[in-house]
Order: structure tokens, then sequence, then C-alpha cells
């Protein structure tokens, strides 16, 4: 069977239901131009949103005394890491140990989730979780640069600490 191809004849589709079709025609054509605002509207009232009410210990940097009008309550702090970020926040954010101890604290927060699995009876999976296995297989230059680059940054931070001391 052959085919024969007839671009001229194919039917224009309708676009007008596409939104925001049109948005780059010349200005006396867009369908929108009357209601058009530069710049657009904000929904929002002005003015600051209502302030959330803590419910969970909320941390604040000394640059910024009071806590922002939103925040996340998902992960109060709790533990060492917990313990880590309150002493990480007691530092102003041009200190490089305010986010030293904030990298920290999450490293032991994971290795803290790690022992809370542990103590379900869930023996987690660390390995597969970091995708180290895949890495080994597919990317074994990538992995070890990784590890390099890691250990780098601790000699680094070690430095910066131990040099702050003295």
């Amino acid at each position: 069977m052959e085919h024969t191809h007839h671009h001229h004849s194919r039917p224009v589709p309708d676009r007008s239901a596409i939104p925001g079709w049109g948005a780059d025609l010349d200005r006396a054509n867009r369908p929108a131009v009357p209601m058009e605002r530069t710049p657009p509207r904000l929904e929002m009232a002005p003015g600051e949103p209502p302030q959330q009410q803590a419910n969970v210990e909320i941390f604040c940097s000394p640059e910024r005394p009071h806590i922002t009008p939103l925040f996340g309550t998902g992960q109060p702090p709790r533990g060492l890491s917990g313990a880590l970020r309150r002493f990480a926040y007691k530092s102003t954010e041009n200190d490089i140990r305010h986010w030293l101890l904030l990298m920290l604290a999450d490293r032991v927060d994971m290795v803290e989730g790690i022992g809370e699995d542990l103590a379900r009876g869930k023996v987690p999976n660390v390995l597969a979780e970091m995708g180290i296995k895949a890495e080994w297989e597919h990317n074994r230059a990538g992995l070890v640069k990784k590890a390099a680059v890691g250990a780098a940054v601790v000699g680094v931070a070690y430095y910066l600490l131990k040099r702050r001391r003295a």
C-alpha cells in the first residue's frame, strides 16, 4: 500500500484553548491585553502573613533574632543532632562553625535515625540508601572522587577549627 502525504490539506487545529497561547503575539492581537498589568498583581494581601504559632523549638539566627512568620515543624530538633543545631545557632552565619555544626548535625541526625530503625527492629541498608553499591558498579571514579572530596572537606574543617582555638 502506497502512502501519499498531503500536508497542504491538513486542517489547522484551534489552539485558543491552550493556556498562554499567543502570549508572544503583537499586543493588539493578544487576547488578555486589556487585563494585563506590568508588574502583574499579587493575589496575596500586602504585608506579612499572620505569625504561625510555634509548638516545637524553632532556632533563630543571631542576625535575625525574630522567628519568621512561617516555618516548618515536621522535624523538630531532638537528641544529639538537636543539641548540635542549638549550639550552631549561638554563632552567627558568617562563622564557619555555624555551618560546619549544622552539617555535622545532619550527619548525626542520619546516624540517630539508623539507631531508631535498629531499635524498632528495622535493619537499614545504609550502603543501598546512599547509592554506594550502584556507584561502585557504574561510577567508580566518581565514588573515589566523592570520598576524596569528603576527606578533604573534613581535613580543612578540622584545620580551621584547630587554628581558631590557638
